[in-house]
This record gives C-alpha cells, structure tokens and sequence, in this order.
C-alpha cells in the first residue's frame, strides 16, 4: 500500500481514512486514479476533488460512504451508479438488525478493499457479476443461524462467502489458537479465497499453466472430498514445512495454490508500504541483512521481490519482539514452496501484462537471469511456522 497525502493541507493520510485530522477536509479514494483525495463541497450531493491528477472533476459519495459509514470510494458524479466497484461486489450484507453486525461489515469492507487496491496494482481485473454473469466476482457476508447452522468461508465458482465472525477478533484469535496456527486474519481470507477464484479464471482451462502447476502443486483432479476428510482426519504430513507454506496446503493441490497465492500477495503488499515509506536498513554491522532497494514491486523481477524480503522481515520479526508481540513473519520459505511463489508471479505477471512471453513464463524452472537469493530461507530461529490460514470449505 502507498502512501498518501491529504491535497489540502499535506497531512500523512492513510488508505481507509474518512477526514483528514488536521484541515478536516473529506477525503475519499478515487478507484480510477488509485489515489485518496481531498474534496470541497461543490453543493447537491457533489464534491470537487482537490487531487491534481482529478483535474477539478466532481464526485459523489458511494451509498455506503454517504449513508453506511462503511465505505470511503468516491463516484463519478454523472455516474448512474449508486454503489462504488468495491460495494458493488458484495452480494449479501450482514444483519444490521444486530448491533455489532455493522462493525464487522465495515471491517470486511476495509479488508476487501485492501485487496482489490493490491490486486488492481498487479494489474488483475476484477469484475463484478453484474457486469459480468457468468465469471464475474461476488461476496457474501453471513453469519452462523441460531438454530445451530454454521456459514463455511469458502470459495464457489466466483462467489466468495466469509463467515462475520471472522471480524470479531476475540472470535478469530480464538480459532486461530484452537487451530494451531500463528496468523490469522481477515485480509489473509480474502486473498486465500480470491486465490481460488483466479485459478479458475487463470490457469484452470488454459493448457499453458495447467500442466506447470500440476508438476508444482499436484493434480487438482483428486477427489477434493476425500483430500478434506483425510486433512481432518490424518493432519498434515510431519515434514511439510519442506514443501508448502502452511500445514493446511497439504490438504489438496487447490488449497496449497490458494495458501500460496494469498502469501504471494502478502509479500507484495509489505513491500509495497515498505519502499513507499522508503524504509531501508542500514546496520553497522556489515554482516547484519541490509535493504535500499526501492524498486517498484510491480516492476520488480521475482528475485528482486526475494532478495528484499528476508532482509524486511528479519527487521519485522525483530521490532515485534522488542513490542513483545509474536513475529511478524512466522514463516520459513523452503526452496520448493519459493518455486512456486514464482510460479504465482509469473501468472500474475502474464495476467497483468498480455505482452508477456508466455513460454517463458510458464516455465516453472528458475529463469537463468533470476540471482539464487530468492531461495534464501528466512531464518527458522526468528519463526514458527505451522498454518497460515484455515478454511474450512474452500
């Protein structure tokens, strides 16, 4: 995530802001332009962006920004459009009748739009199943009924449902402990199960990434019902931190697709809001990992994105201990599961960019120009891995 700046007055704003705290301006952000905005009040429902890149052009508030309070994208205002693209995605709402149902509404929005901005920065169309039937994307946000039913996350042929219990956070610290696992969050749902959604738009019928993934991950054609039954059943195997990123990617070759999609996309945000804050590491100790490196992510080769990630996350890991918090980072990348991140980037990267040479792309063998450093591991005594994500009906 990039930085921002409030137009008016300069103030370091943030991404879900709503007002700047120091000029008290409106902002909002402008999906088009993949900027936040300050805004006068132009009258009748319509604000003037401040952005010097808008050129004066005036904007609306989405419903669920101006009504809701659980949205902050602006609107062309000749726009017929009520609902900004992020809204227009979600299908179902949670109950308002509840009380604390609105606030877990507005944390599963800010988690989604968190990752649409990501994946519109790697150039990843999302489209709406209004726009379009028939592969477009939608989610529904539920809750367990009262007679004892519970809601599954999950992924369905482009409808993604997350259970809003997810956004309580006693509730996910709790799973999350039960589970065994060191990281759990609402934005990890959600890139694991856009994971899903983009392996059928992307490499489920195109023969030129289907035969490299099954030599990475395994053959998707395997019974999915019995690969779940035996995961609940039998665990992971003892040695998977050799070849996947999380206990739960062992379960079946989609899962380990989506856990390693949704850790791809995680590393490129870091080091996105990394190089935007223009963060370096700079010891006396020559010995000690070092970080100048501001390459843009979305222009960074795969190994490039490698060689900057162990240096960040040792820094990462290290800062979370003195706050007497657990790292950050606990994870260990072993050389199997950076072949596949690699492959994750060089899909995205077709994707992103037609003109790709695909041959080279889907190879899943290093390319002879990447360095070695993108299979440095990070360090095991500055992590604990086990489960990244569980997902109980993907």
């Amino acid at each position: 995530m990039k930085t921002f700046h409030c137009n008016r007055c300069a103030q370091l704003v943030f991404y879900e802001n709503v007002r700047c705290e120091r000029c008290e301006s409106l902002l909002g952000f402008l999906p088009d332009l993949r900027e936040l905005s300050a805004f006068d009040d132009a009258g009748d429902g319509r604000w003037r962006s401040l952005h010097p890149r808008a050129n004066g052009a005036l904007f609306r508030q989405c419903h669920n920004y101006a009504v809701e309070n659980v949205c902050n994208w602006m609107i062309p205002a000749d726009s017929p459009d009520t609902l900004c693209h992020a809204c227009q995605l979600t299908r179902t709402i949670p109950n308002l009748a509840e009380p604390e149902n609105r606030l877990y509404w507005y944390r599963l929005e800010v988690a989604k739009r968190r990752l649409l901005y990501t994946l519109t920065e790697l150039g990843l169309e999302v489209r709406s199943r209004d726009a379009d039937p028939e592969h477009g994307l939608a989610f529904e946000f539920l809750a367990d009924s009262g007679d004892g039913a519970r809601v599954m996350t999950g992924h369905d042929n482009g409808l993604i449902t997350l259970n809003i219990a997810e956004a309580d956070d006693a509730h996910r610290e709790k799973v999350r402990t039960a589970m065994g696992e060191p990281y759990r969050t609402l934005l990890g749902h959600f890139r694991h199960e856009t994971g899903h959604y983009f392996f059928s738009q992307l490499i489920e019928n195109d023969p030129r990434w289907l035969e490299p993934f099954r030599a990475l991950f395994g053959d998707e054609r395997a019974d999915y019902g019995e690969a779940l039954n035996a995961y609940y059943r039998d665990g992971a195997p003892p040695d998977w931190q050799a070849s996947t990123i999380s206990a739960y990617a062992t379960m079946h070759p989609w899962e380990d697709w989506a856990e390693t999609w949704a850790h791809y996309l995680l590393i490129v945000d870091v080091l996105d809001t990394s190089t935007s804050y223009g963060l370096a590491l700079l010891p006396d100790d020559p010995s000690e990992p070092t970080l100048t490196d501001r390459t843009p992510v979305e222009d960074a080769s795969f190994g490039n994105l490698m060689k900057r990630w162990f240096p960040l996350t040792y820094a990462l890991n290290s800062l979370n201990r003195s706050l007497g918090m657990p790292d950050g980072y606990p994870f260990t990348l072993a050389a199997p599961v950076v072949d596949k991140l690699r492959f994750v980037h060089r899909v995205i990267a077709a994707a992103g960019n037609k003109s790709a040479p695909d041959a080279a792309a889907a190879s899943p063998a290093p390319l002879a120009t990447e360095p070695d450093e993108d299979k440095k591991a990070v360090p095991k005594e500055r992590s604990a891995p086990q489960r990244e994500f569980n997902d109980d009906a993907s």
